[in-house]
Order: C-alpha cells, then sequence, then structure tokens
C-alpha cells in the first residue's frame, strides 16, 4: 500500500540522457521529482527538477515535502567530470545521505545504478562473471574506489534495511544517443585508439533497453545485485570497424607511452584508469535479471553499431 494514489519517485542524475529516458517512461503513472548534483535541468512544467547537493540540509526538505515512495539513484558521477575528491563526495558520501533519508522517511523500494566496471579486469577473470564474483578494480585503479565504495554502501544498506527494497544493477557498456560515456565517445569518433595485441570481447546494451531494465526492476521490487547485459558480445577492434572508426594501434607497453600517444594525437577520450577494460575481457553474466524481471534487450548490436557509423560527430 503506498502513501499515494499515484507513487512519488525521486529520480538522481536527472541530467544525464538515462535518467531522461527512463523519466519518460514512468511519468505518465507516477509522480516524479529530478535532481541532479551537477546542473538544472527542465523536463516539463509537471516534474519538478532541482540542482541539489545531496549532502546539504536543504536536500532533507524534499523527503518531508514530497513523501517519496521510491528513489532511483542514476546519478553516480563519471570520473571524468570532477576531481576526485569531489567525486567521492557526490558518489559515495551522497549516496550514504540519500539511504539515510530514504530509511528515515520510510521509501520502500530503492534502485541504484552501478557499473560492470567494479569487477575490474585481469588476465584471469571467468569467461561470464556473475553478481558473486569479487570486486576487485578498487585494488587496481584509484579513480574506480568511488565506484566499489558506492556499492559496499548500498550492499551494506540492503541487507541492514530489508525494508528499503534495494536493488543494485550493474549494467555492461550504456551507449547510444545521449550517451557521453567513455566508450559512446569512443565509437562516436572519426578515429579510436586500440592497444596493439589486445581486442578483449566486450557485451554493449542500448540506453533505451537500460532505461526499459530500470523502469522493471523499479516496478518489481526484488532485493538484491544483479548484472543487466545482453547474451552476445563483441571484440573492441571489431566493434570500432562496425562502428565506422579508423583504428589507431598504440602499444601498451610502457604505461605511460600510451598517454603520451594519446596527448599527441589529442584524443583525449581514451582513460587512461580504464586501460585494463581494453586489454582484458569482462564479459559479465545477465541471465539472473533477465529470469527475475522478465527482461530481453530489443535493441542487437548491429542496430548500435549503425548508429555510430551514421552519425560520426560528439554525441
Amino acid at each position: 500500500m503506498t502513501k499515494h494514489q499515484r507513487p512519488h519517485i525521486l529520480v538522481t542524475g536527472a541530467a544525464g540522457a538515462l535518467a531522461q529516458q527512463v523519466i519518460e517512461r514512468l511519468k505518465e503513472d507516477c509522480d516524479l521529482v529530478a535532481i541532479d548534483f551537477r546542473e538544472q535541468v527542465y523536463l516539463g512544467d509537471d516534474i519538478p527538477s532541482y540542482c541539489i547537493d545531496f549532502n546539504k540540509r536543504v536536500f532533507e526538505d524534499l523527503f518531508r515535502r514530497y513523501e517519496f515512495d521510491g528513489v532511483i539513484h542514476l546519478g553516480r558521477i563519471l570520473s571524468s567530470e570532477m576531481t576526485r575528491m569531489r567525486r567521492y563526495n557526490a558518489n559515495v558520501l551522497g549516496t550514504q545521505k540519500l539511504l539515510d533519508l530514504s530509511h528515515k522517511y520510510g521509501v520502500r523500494r530503492v534502485v541504484v545504478l552501478s557499473t560492470f566496471h567494479v569487477y575490474g579486469a585481469v588476465a584471469y577473470n571467468p569467461a561470464l562473471i556473475d553478481e558473486s564474483a569479487p570486486l576487485k578494480s578498487a585494488g587496481l585503479s584509484a579513480d574506480l574506489i568511488d565506484s566499489v565504495e558506492l556499492e559496499n554502501l548500498a550492499n551494506i544498506y540492503l541487507w541492514r534495511y530489508p525494508d528499503l527494497n534495494i536493488s543494485i544493477l550493474r549494467p555492461c557498456n550504456i551507449v547510444g544517443p545521449g550517451v557521453r560515456n567513455g566508450i559512446s565517445t569512443l565509437l562516436a569518433g572519426e578515429r579510436a585508439p586500440a592497444l596493439a595485441g589486445f581486442s578483449p570481447m566486450m557485451q554493449f546494451i542500448h540506453i533505451d533497453d537500460m532505461a526499459d531494465a530500470i523502469v522493471l526492476a523499479y516496478k518489481k521490487p526484488t532485493r538484491g545485485i544483479f548484472n543487466v547485459a545482453p547474451e552476445d558480445w563483441v571484440a573492441y577492434q571489431h566493434a570500432l570497424k562496425l562502428a565506422g572508426c579508423r583504428r589507431i594501434p598504440i602499444p601498451s607497453v610502457p604505461p605511460i607511452l600510451p598517454t603520451l600517444i594519446l596527448r599527441a594525437l589529442k584524443l583525449r577520450s581514451f582513460p587512461s584508469y580504464l586501460m585494463a577494460f581494453f586489454k582484458y575481457p569482462v564479459v559479465i553474466d545477465g541471465r539472473a535479471f533477465a529470469k527475475e524481471f522478465d527482461f530481453k534487450p530489443k535493441r542487437p548490436l548491429k542496430e548500435i553499431f549503425r548508429f555510430y557509423r551514421d552519425n560520426k560527430k560528439p554525441v
């Protein structure tokens, strides 16, 4: 039994394309409030939108005012967007505040967006990584520590406060129109770097399918951690070819060399902290989510890469 005729849902990360897709799917049946740490966005007269630091007192006022039934937390700050300390404050301390307030004000459903990067890219990863695998990336890169800590924090609340009904989603590479993460920027470019001798298997999910997955997850309050990925994958260098990118081979050793070459080529979209993900496969097993939420992606790889082939400009 909800507190309102229509569910009141808080959606974070409202400036992002994914959050806006989720809002579009839910607005017919739910009363939504959109917030973002970075900027205020206009989403229509019927959707209140705020630019708020989760750690400020005014954030709690929203919980008192709107009496949220649910929270969809999509506001994870990417490593390219802020300094490490500001990102930690937003991703980890901000998420802690969000979950504390959710518990304090009786929220009954929380969906938290994580990332497959938390597994880490290492040579001896299993062929299919399921949700029970250890999160190795914090030990591999300081730039991924906040992603792992955000997850660990959500996991603590998942077990400590079962009434929150928390689901943590770990998607593979999210791509498509409007997506501005590292892999999408690479696919959208005319040229893309590739580490010589490496072409790991990768998975891609279209932003439309990921938005569908989040809505399905929200509507069925199953607690737990779930990978979200299609059942197909493709080698990175083949993906570049399908997306119409001219491959720029770069040596993988010594570690400083790729950075220098990228700077010389003015290719800033090959994040050094993700270098290992362009060496070693991180293929996740999405069957548990697909079965639990009756999810099947609708957009095949050929459609995903056709978009990038036909739109050779930053998206």
